[in-house]
């Protein structure tokens, strides 16, 4: 976002990311934390779907890039924290992610370091 951007924001209860095809391409940024990653990443699933759709059929709704913050006490909490790293590297760009860990007290595996902050 920038400076005087219109954001839409939705907190808990029930939420979907289902654009149809004639829909104008949107930026989104999930943001979760610890097991209220399970809703987004099935979002996330699905914008994967998506781009794979726009890439080998060149029509239907084109996806805008997709930012991730998920946050949890330390990196063996990240749930599907692989199944993220490999959406990101199917979908470089398109999909990113951060990762945030707040009682991180053993070494982050190599894979995760680029992608987490926090302690």
């Amino acid at each position: 976002c920038t400076l005087d951007s219109e954001v839409a924001l939705r907190v808990g209860g029930d939420f979907f990311f289902d654009p149809q095809p004639g829909d104008s391409p949107v930026k989104l940024v999930l943001i979760a934390g610890g097991v209220g990653i399970n809703p987004l990443f099935s979002i996330l699933l699905h914008i994967a779907d998506l781009h794979g759709y726009q890439e080998s059929k060149g029509n239907g709704y084109k996806m805008g890039t997709v930012k991730l913050y998920y946050s949890a006490k330390n990196t063996s909490e990240l749930l599907f924290k692989k199944n993220i790293l490999g959406l990101m590297n199917a979908f470089p760009g398109k999909i990113t992610c951060r990762f945030h860990v707040t009682q991180q007290s053993s070494q982050i595996c190599k894979e995760l370091q680029p992608h987490v902050t926090g302690k």
